[in-house]
């Protein structure tokens, strides 16, 4: 038997070779799980991640990205992104689409071509207000937060910062119905700094999450302005409604309202379609599931927690 790939002393048959291939290839022959150009086509990860990173440049510059920047060249630098970023987001929106109107059987009235065009220009349109509102997270971290030194340190070091923003960018192309993209851009935030927030998730002004890690925003939870988030905080849904077949129901709201000038301490729990009143308060590790009134505080009993401590006396 000829050897081939003969590496730090491994080898491995031409027979052994071919015999691994086509067996996996033949698991191949269902097209469940391949991406292949006479198919779908769909966005690799790479694609999403570079044109997320021009995205995130085009946002805060000079704190992304290879591109050193001046204040005399930014304009500059700034269209060459602008272009590269139009050029590759169609053609990756362009690609969804045409996915989804393949598997929904009206290939013929998509117009793919021009409903990935509104929804690039609407996101690049949109750059300048979503730096105003980064702007306001940034001076709500800041203002929040007694360790942070500077807003520059916030921009280059903290994680929410990249979560919030790339889930705000995502969400624009979320309510233009792009298939696809929007998640894989929030879970590739996610993956990086353990702050999962959903892009159908509506998030006003002056947002903080303080150190991040484990906070779950679900898909039809609606945030207002200046609010504030512990690690480990939850917004998810209470229940799944399923139809006659037993298939999940989607498109229903099932995630909280959170009013605005509420602060949610660590590990806190609030589920299903109710609303948390303005300037409340929820304490750590608090369980809620109805409709809090503005101005609410709600804590873990002290009582629970000394008959805690007997009991493990």
């Amino acid at each position: 038997m000829k050897m081939l790939y003969k590496k730090n002393g491994f080898c491995l048959s031409k027979t052994e070779l071919d015999a691994l291939t086509a067996e996996l290839s033949q698991s191949y022959a269902d097209g469940f799980g391949v991406n292949v150009e006479e198919g779908a086509n769909l966005p690799r990860r790479r694609e999403i991640l570079s044109v997320t990173g021009k995205l995130e440049e085009l946002l805060f510059p000079g704190f992304d990205g290879e591109e050193r920047f001046r204040l005399d060249t930014v304009s500059y630098h700034t269209g060459k992104l602008i272009d590269a970023v139009y050029s590759e987001l169609c053609n990756l929106t362009v690609r969804c689409f045409c996915y989804m109107c393949k598997k929904q059987h009206k290939s013929h009235d998509c117009n793919t071509e021009e409903r990935s065009r509104q929804a690039v220009m609407a996101l690049l349109k949109a750059l300048p207000e979503l730096r105003s509102i980064a702007r306001s997270d940034i001076e709500a971290a800041y203002a929040g937060d007694p360790a942070a030194r500077s807003m520059d340190e916030i921009i280059i070091s903290y994680p929410a910062v990249k979560a919030i923003e790339i889930q705000r960018m995502a969400h624009v192309l979320y309510k233009h119905e792009v298939p696809f993209i929007p998640r894989m851009m929030t879970e590739y935030a996610h993956s990086i700094t353990g702050i999962d927030i959903n892009p159908g998730a509506e998030i006003g002004r002056g947002f903080f999450i303080d150190h991040g890690t484990g906070v779950v925003i679900g898909e039809t939870a609606r945030i207002g302005n200046n609010v504030r988030l512990y690690q480990g905080v939850t917004l998810g849904a209470l229940s799944f409604p399923k139809d006659s077949c037993g298939m999940l129901v989607k498109g229903l709201r099932r995630h909280p309202t959170i009013e605005d000038d509420v602060t949610i301490y660590a590990n806190a729990t609030v589920l299903g379609d109710v609303t948390i009143g303005k300037g409340s308060v929820l304490g750590g590790n608090v369980w809620v599931t109805d409709n809090l009134p503005p101005g609410t505080k709600v804590v873990a009993s002290a009582e629970n927690l000394i008959r805690y401590r007997q009991e493990k006396n």
